[in-house]
């Protein structure tokens, strides 16, 4: 996949989420929150700058955590909250990260042995 694509496709996950995280818990139905818009140009900006975006496949992968500690845990809430929640939301974009997610456990197992 193009590199570039793959940037794209991280950042608008990420957005989504952050998107439903803020609608359900913040009340927000036309666009976000004063913090959860901190949140996304946060996410969005350390996507553009990751150096490791031709190796990895998701930041809880990474060996390196570029997340500043107060937005790594905000990034955290928000994960745990949408990622059971985006089956519904967009079911497409959630079996595409479950099937990526195994794949990447697999290759690091393999890597292990």
């Amino acid at each position: 996949m193009d590199l570039n694509a793959k940037r794209e496709r991280e950042k608008e996950v990420v957005s989504l989420m952050i998107q439903l995280y803020c609608r359900k818990n913040h009340g927000c139905r036309n666009g976000l929150c004063p913090q959860c818009a901190e949140l996304d140009a946060y996410a969005r900006r350390r996507s553009d700058h990751c150096p490791f975006m031709e190796t990895k496949t998701f930041c809880n992968n990474c060996k390196v955590h570029c997340y500043k500690p107060e937005m790594r845990e905000k990034i955290r809430m928000v994960m745990r909250f949408s990622g059971p929640r985006m089956i519904f939301y967009h079911p497409i974009l959630a079996i595409r990260h479950l099937i990526e997610s195994k794949k990447e456990a697999r290759k690091v197992r393999k890597n292990e042995n």
